[in-house]
């Protein structure tokens, strides 16, 4: 790494491929997301010490109650897996995990569970990990819009006073910086609903790697490719323009 390559303050991964990994090997879907995590842990450990600000992971979309019950059950344990075994490790480490998502879906234990890992790295003051769960980019834009609705609706504001800021304010992940690069593994070329609106001006990034074969040195590599890009926001070419 050179001191001349910039860091992304906030990086999204879509964590994609852990069924087709498990099925490459002959095993379960469920033994791939587990190999899953395990990367997750890696990357997780290696972009605290890149002094990347913010990372989201999309762990469990809004749309994956579609698929099988047993998957679905053996997503939603891991996740039960991942806070018991995980949240003392990311404390110890002055992560601080950030749940987004409507997890009113989830159960009662799960949701207590949730709001505990996050009460417990809530002042830390290193990388935030946001774990998108049971989250859908057209529901965080349906939430915020029904949140300014109210807000009209109890005379508290106009509609006038309806700004691009003030709409970003009431969404996930609004006191976080904006998101540099969404990276994708896996061989897909889509966003699959994931932060829509917080991507809009992100760099993309997509590698035929399914998510449990993901490593530092592809991290790496989707960094580099980032710092290759000129980054304009709409503008014109600008020399003297940094990350």
């Amino acid at each position: 790494m050179t001191q001349e390559r910039c860091i992304p303050s906030h990086v999204a991964i879509i964590m994609d491929g852990n069924g087709r990994w498990a099925q490459q090997r002959s095993q379960l879907r469920a033994i791939g997301h587990r190999a899953g995590l395990k990367t997750v842990r890696k990357i997780v450990a290696y972009a605290a010490e890149l002094k990347v600000k913010v990372l989201t992971l999309y762990a469990f979309s809004s749309e994956n109650w579609k698929r099988p019950s047993s998957e679905v059950s053996a997503l939603i344990s891991l996740f039960i897996y991942a806070l018991n075994r995980e949240v003392k490790s990311l404390n110890k480490n002055n992560v601080r995990l950030n749940i987004i998502g409507d997890i009113s879906r989830f159960s009662d234990h799960l949701q207590n569970m949730i709001i505990h890992a996050q009460n417990l790295t809530k002042h830390n003051s290193g990388l935030v990990l946001n774990i998108a769960a049971n989250y859908g980019g057209r529901w965080d834009i349906l939430q915020s819009a029904k949140k300014i609705t109210m807000q009209v609706t109890d005379g508290k504001i106009t509609l006038d006073d309806i700004t691009e800021d003030r709409f970003s304010s009431t969404m996930c992940m609004s006191e976080f910086p904006e998101v540099d690069l969404v990276i994708r593994t896996g061989g897909e070329y889509r966003i699959s609903n994931f932060l829509l609106w917080q991507i809009a001006y992100s760099e993309l990034y997509f590698t035929n790697t399914l998510w449990p074969d993901f490593n530092q040195t592809l991290f790496d590599e989707a960094i580099d490719a980032f710092n290759a890009r000129e980054r304009r926001f709409g503008g014109i070419h600008n020399k003297e323009h940094s990350c």
